[in-house]
């Protein structure tokens, strides 16, 4: 059996979506019984996947909160819907925006934070 590299492995998990990446780490404390993202000197790929992160997340609304007025405008302002789909994102919650950047999601968080609104990256 060829011996894998380092740079190979890498590589596939470039291209591995997050829940993959966690299978794969649950699968390998499994397998060695120890966790992977804890030993960054035995295992430096995992410890570079956990360092790397999702590049992309979802902003999701959980809850408009008491000020339900001022969410409504931002969802408006950040995504451009219309006062009605705005309004319905406010009491059912829901994606405001998909696979932005960690920085503008945290941005964003922080917005709809301050305006009393529950917000999850996912």
């Amino acid at each position: 059996m060829a011996k894998i590299e380092n740079k190979d492995i890498i590589e596939a998990l470039k291209e591995k979506t997050i829940l993959e990446v966690k299978e794969l780490v649950d699968m390998m404390k499994e397998e060695f019984g120890v966790d992977p993202s804890s030993v960054a000197v035995a295992a430096p790929v995992a410890g570079a996947a956990a360092e790397e992160g999702p590049s992309t997340v979802n902003v999701v609304l959980a809850s408009a909160g008491a000020n339900k007025i001022a969410v409504i405008k931002l969802v408006r302002e950040v995504t451009g819907l219309g006062l009605k789909e705005a309004k319905d994102i406010a009491d059912n919650g829901g994606n405001i925006k998909e696979n932005v950047s960690t920085d503008e999601a945290n941005e964003l968080k922080a917005k709809f934070e301050e305006a009393g609104a529950t917000i999850e990256l996912k």
